[in-house]
Parts: C-alpha cells; sequence; structure tokens
C-alpha cells in the first residue's frame, strides 16, 4: 500500500483559494536523491505564478501539466531516506535546498508538503546558526543573489540572453538594489557589501530600519524620491523588482558600468545601454548544492541573515499566497509543516 502524507495541491490554476491541503502520496527518493522530512517550506514569486498559471506569459509558454500538483521550491528539513547513489548525506542531517529548479518551473517542484524527494546535487546541510524557518527563506533568494553576484555556478544556455552571465568585481565600487526590502533585494544588498560594495538599497520607507542594519550605507525611500533624481555615477545597479521602465536606470550608470536585472522581461533599451557603454545582463536562477553549501557558511557566522515577514502553516498556504500577493513583503513568508 502507497505511504501517504499530507500536502499543498493545485487541482485547476486561479487564485490563492486553488490551494488545497489534503492527502497525497509520499514520494521516494530515486537514484541520486534523498527523500526530506520538510520542516518548513518557504515561498518565491514562481509559486504564484504557476498557482496562477502564468497568465502574463503568452498563451503557447503556459504550462499544460497533468493536475494535481505541488508548488514549491524551497525546503529546509531532515533526510528520511536516501536513494542508490545518493552520496554526501545520511539519514537524520539537517539540509536545506532549491528543488529541481527551474526543471520542474512549469510543474512545481512539489516543496509544499511533508516529504519531497530532492537530487543529491541541489541539496546542503543546514547552516546550524540558523533554524528551520529562516533556512527555508533562503534557498532561491539566496541563490538568485549569489549566481547574479559572487559566482554563475554553471555553463547553461542563458535562456534571457545570447551570452552567459558575469558577475563584476565589486570591491571598492558603488552597488543600488531596487528592491532592497523583498526576497531577492534584501540578500542582494547582504552579499554586496560582504564582496566590499558601498551599497545604496532603494524600497518603501517602512524598510528602511531593517535595511540599514543589514548595512545598507545609504536608503532611499522610493515613495519619496525616483533613485534616478537622488544619486549618480553607480557601477552597478541590480534591480529586483523588474516591471515597466527599468531604463530609467541607464542614466545613473557610469559608462563601464552594468545593470543586472532579476527579471528582465519587457526591457527594451539595450541600445540605449550599448550607446552608453553599459552591460545589461540577466540570468536563470539554478538550484545548486554546492553553492548552498558555500553561501551557508555565511548564514551560519551571521554574516548574512534572512529577515522572515511572516509564517504560516503548511495547512494556511492559500493565507501565505494571499500575503505575498497584497506585496510589501520584507524578506520571506514561510510556510510551517506540521
Amino acid at each position: 500500500m502507497t505511504e501517504m502524507m499530507k500536502a499543498v495541491q493545485l487541482q485547476e490554476f486561479g487564485g490563492p483559494e486553488v490551494l488545497l491541503y489534503r492527502d497525497a502520496p509520499r514520494p521516494v527518493a530515486a537514484r541520486g536523491e534523498v527523500l526530506v522530512r520538510v520542516h518548513a517550506a518557504g515561498l518565491n514569486p514562481p509559486d504564484l505564478y504557476l498557482r496562477d498559471g502564468y497568465r502574463a506569459l503568452p498563451p503557447e509558454w503556459r504550462p499544460d501539466p497533468s493536475f494535481p500538483l505541488i508548488p514549491g521550491t524551497d525546503v529546509s528539513g531532515v533526510v528520511a531516506a536516501l536513494g542508490t547513489g545518493a552520496a554526501g548525506f545520511r539519514v537524520g542531517d539537517a539540509v536545506y535546498a532549491m528543488v529541481r529548479f527551474p526543471q520542474d518551473l512549469m510543474k512545481g517542484s512539489s516543496a509544499y508538503a511533508d516529504y519531497v524527494s530532492v537530487p543529491a546535487s541541489d541539496l546542503a546541510l543546514k547552516p546550524q546558526g540558523i533554524d528551520h524557518v529562516q533556512a527555508a527563506g533562503a534557498p532561491m533568494s539566496l541563490l538568485t543573489a549569489w549566481q547574479f553576484l559572487v559566482d554563475l555556478g554553471h555553463d547553461e544556455r542563458n535562456p534571457f540572453q545570447p551570452f552567459p552571465h558575469a558577475p563584476v568585481p565589486l570591491e571598492g565600487r558603488t552597488v543600488l538594489v531596487n528592491g532592497a526590502g523583498g526576497g531577492v533585494g534584501h540578500l542582494a544588498v547582504q552579499v554586496a557589501k560582504w564582496k566590499g560594495a558601498r551599497v545604496i538599497a532603494v524600497a518603501s520607507g517602512r524598510h528602511e530600519a531593517l535595511l540599514r542594519d543589514l548595512g545598507a550605507d545609504q536608503f532611499i525611500d522610493y515613495g519619496r524620491a525616483a533613485a534616478e533624481e537622488v544619486v549618480q555615477d553607480m557601477d552597478l545597479v541590480i534591480d529586483a523588482v523588474g516591471g515597466t521602465n527599468m531604463e530609467r536606470f541607464l542614466s545613473i550608470i557610469k559608462p563601464g558600468g552594468a545593470l543586472f536585472l532579476v527579471n528582465p522581461l519587457g526591457f527594451v533599451a539595450h541600445d540605449d545601454a550599448a550607446g552608453r557603454g553599459i552591460v545589461v545582463s540577466s540570468t536563470q536562477v539554478r538550484s545548486n548544492g554546492r553553492q548552498l553549501a558555500e553561501a551557508g557558511r555565511l548564514l551560519d557566522n551571521g554574516t548574512l541573515r534572512i529577515a522572515i515577514d511572516s509564517t504560516f502553516p503548511l495547512a494556511q498556504a492559500s493565507a501565505a499566497h494571499e500575503r505575498a500577493s497584497r506585496g510589501g513583503v520584507q524578506g520571506k513568508v514561510v510556510l510551517i509543516a506540521e
């Protein structure tokens, strides 16, 4: 008889109300995989996009998966079993991961559940200095900041541009982080500081105290002033917001500087950037256990911290999605498994 577990499932696309907490078959670790008993699962924008059926994409790009599916990529938990050939971990190890991303982008990586099977290469030991909630809030946001600013970590084709993304030197440089209060943004601030940059954080005024505490040298409340009206001569702007008018940042970047776009869809000013001598670059974040282990040392010693906006029981995933959809999230929203 198949063992069962509790999980959050989608039977259809739609609003937060379509997230259903119910019984589901417990996964089995396949070859090279580790079965993890989930203690906490972090929310990320792709979770919301998948729940909604990626309606912002052209129809031909939208997913057509088989229901039911279980969303979620970011987990922290304990190793429950090892598949054949899964090396580097033991039953009982506390671990964290971003699971099969972007491979399972359009069908969900099944992290909103009591158990999830994880490729061993996606997995790292959980830093001992943080709890499962903080660890579950880390993987996608931390790997995004790391792969943009420190080490790309792979040679896969870049889906957003014809050349590979390459981090730029940050020691002694000035970096502006737009959307600094969010999951990626608050980690980009900290990673840039760790790399020796002077960091200007742009966010809602309610995030100022946190971001200054995390090391921001200057804060701009976008509700009071536009960044491009306040600063000039940036070596790097990393935009963690996306949307319309991303080209406005070109006017504040030095020739030879760079604009990194976490969500580049809609950016149309490539010719203007080239004329100014500015590199515009993006990349798709990818699962990487080795990088989580490396960055985890900085979580362990307090160099990097994970801000938690709010937590919800796994059974209340719909309420967690409602919170995330309202915006203004400070750091991460996390689900706690029973």
